[in-house]
């Protein structure tokens, strides 16, 4: 059996208010350091993964670091990870897009598997490069416990593919923060063990929110 280990790395600038943020090579915020250590404790403490693997962007890479400093193991870059690309929409404000090309951004959200960025990827792009990266995870790492820190677009194209769900189910499958989610291959046959999960966020979170505050939220 192969697990692998999901996970999106930890807060940055561009998510509240939005940004395309994609290629844009953004540090962790103190917010995002503490959801690193937070699911870096968590993994160490209930798994035994024998490989890191992490998007070439710091956001990724940082994230992965902690991973790897809790779990004695090196981490690789994979650039298979990387974020989808935006093209000209990269960092640039959701309102700011949606007052530019509405009807293009309109699709983004209603029919993301009819929609190619300008000078950019596509979902399909994304999802071919996903697939080779999970190709290299089964092969190399049978019978092993395997970690994969990645992107918001990135993890959700994985999740597709994973419960064979068509392109045009991608904002079905939210991704917070340093979630975790867990797959099992066993045999060919894929099992989805969670989707999503931040209850090791909470620790960090109420350090940095206050009391009566949400635990995990997603800014």
């Amino acid at each position: 059996m192969t697990k692998i280990l999901l996970i999106r790395h930890g807060q940055v600038e561009g998510i509240n208010p939005e940004r395309f943020r994609g290629r844009e090579d953004l540090a962790l915020t103190e917010r995002g350091r503490r959801e690193a250590q937070s699911v870096a404790h968590r993994i160490a403490a209930a798994w035994r993964p024998s490989a890191i693997y992490t998007s070439p962007l710091e956001r990724c890479v940082s994230t992965g670091a902690a991973i790897s400093e809790a779990c004695g193991i090196p981490t690789q870059v994979l650039s298979e990870l990387n974020d989808i690309d935006y093209g000209a929409w990269q960092f640039e404000r959701y309102d700011e897009v949606e007052a530019a090309q509405p009807a293009l951004f309109t699709a983004w959200f209603t029919t993301p598997h009819l929609v190619r960025f300008p000078n950019g990827e596509s979902l399909q792009d994304l999802v071919a490069r996903t697939a080779n990266a999970m190709r290299l995870l089964l092969q190399y790492h049978v019978d092993e416990t395997v970690v994969a820190v990645a992107h918001d677009s990135v993890n959700r194209a994985f999740l597709m593919q994973l419960l064979d769900q068509p392109l045009s189910s991608y904002w079905w499958l939210e991704q917070q923060p340093c979630c975790i989610n867990e797959v099992d291959v066993v045999d060919g046959r894929v099992r989805v063990k969670r989707i999503n999960d931040t209850h090791h966020l909470s620790a960090a979170a109420a350090h940095l929110s206050g009391p009566g505050l949400p635990e995990c939220p997603n800014e």
